[in-house]
């Protein structure tokens, strides 16, 4: 399990150095480096994938990312020509890779001290296996039809960055149990995912049912949904026709519920498009995720997220010291802005020891301007 992850000229962070748990929520003001942190990891994953993180560099463009070049990436306002990104496992391993900055190149070359400071073990952790799930804020939508992929799918169990081959994994693993049993769903008739995933996503839209048929000579998975009432199932209706919500959801369910303790799970805004019940489910589901003994780490602008995760801890499904919050900020320095990070604690009944101004206090703004005496 990462336990610290270190940033030096990293895009917005001089120097930033952030714990993690087994649940870490990041929050924030948009551009105040919440997707810098998770795009750290996954360049140091895309890089080992391409075969260049151990002997030649950060690759910034690849099927996790498209960063363009050094100069994108790296700190403006850097007072040396080296980029370092760094993990500390909860192992005490702890790993350094450091790049040598030269701006037009989009593989940033390791430096010649950096091959001494990274543990070889590292790559047998879920950032760098199979073991590891990310789902990017700008998932798939509704769509008549989904792809499918023997290589990523079968061999390797991924979902896609954008969750586009969620319907095609559901066909091929729907009848396996779920591997994390903290996250059994009392409403589900049997623990395989299949039953799991329609259980949790009756949270979200009661009596929810998933229908999935293939067209084998175009590669091609179709997608339905159909709803329970009493005893009564109505027909199935194509995602197109029943919002967004539910499929923009079925991913994260997916992922989360195929998730083995021991397991990484990156996750970028899990509320979109949910009602504030279902944010709220995502936060409570993932908390229980992470109790199970997956990594989650989620970056999320949702405050009933956060309270799903509150509940989950008051509820004692998950211990207050698994979760880590941070909240990220930037303040004028004079030349030039520094961003900073935030991190309040949360205790076993769920209460917060400190809301620093923007985390999560826009509801409490707003009352306060509306019970202010109008303007005549």
């Amino acid at each position: 399990m990462i336990k610290q992850l270190q940033l030096h000229n990293f895009k917005c962070f001089a120097k930033q150095s952030l714990p993690f748990g087994k649940l870490t929520l990041l929050s924030g003001l948009n551009g105040m480096g919440k997707s810098s942190v998770i795009q750290s990891l996954l360049l140091l994953r895309q890089s080992y994938q391409q075969g260049l993180l151990h002997e030649t560099g950060l690759a910034l463009n690849g099927d996790l990312l498209r960063l363009g070049t050094a100069q994108d990436v790296f700190y403006e306002n850097a007072q040396d020509d080296q980029l370092t990104l760094g993990l500390t496992l909860d192992t005490g391993a702890e790993n350094r890779w450091n790049f040598d900055y030269t701006a037009a190149d989009d593989v940033i070359k390791l430096a010649a001290d950096s091959i001494t400071t990274t543990d070889a073990s590292v790559y047998t952790t879920p950032l760098f296996t199979d073991e590891f799930h990310y789902l990017q804020a700008e998932r798939l939508g509704p769509r008549t039809s989904f792809g499918t992929s023997e290589y990523l799918v079968r061999e390797h169990r991924q979902l896609g960055p954008s969750g586009e081959y969620a319907p095609y994994y559901l066909a091929l693993f729907g009848s396996r149990d779920i591997p994390n049993q903290a996250l059994h769903h009392p409403a589900a008739a049997a623990p395989a995912l299949r039953n799991e995933t329609e259980a949790w996503m009756g949270e979200v839209s009661p009596g929810t049912r998933i229908n999935i048929t293939s067209v084998p000579d175009m590669d091609l998975m179709g997608l339905r949904f159909s709803f329970v009432t009493g005893m009564n199932e109505s027909r199935p209706y194509r995602a197109t026709n029943v919002g967004f919500g539910l499929t923009y959801t079925l991913p994260i369910i997916v992922a989360t519920l195929s998730a083995a303790p021991g397991s990484l799970l990156l996750i970028e805004n899990p509320e979109a498009h949910l009602h504030p019940k279902g944010q709220a489910l995502m936060g409570e589901m993932l908390a229980r995720a992470a109790s199970g003994g997956v990594q989650v780490v989620l970056e999320t602008h949702s405050d009933h997220v956060l309270n799903g995760i509150r509940l989950a801890v008051h509820g004692g499904r998950i211990a207050p010291e698994d979760v880590r919050l941070h909240y990220f900020d930037r303040r004028d320095m004079g030349e030039f802005a520094q961003h900073l990070v935030v991190s309040p604690t949360i205790d076993r009944d769920g209460r917060i020891d400190d809301w620093p101004d923007g985390f999560f206090d826009q509801w409490d703004k707003s009352l306060e301007e509306l019970l202010e005496p109008r303007e005549e």
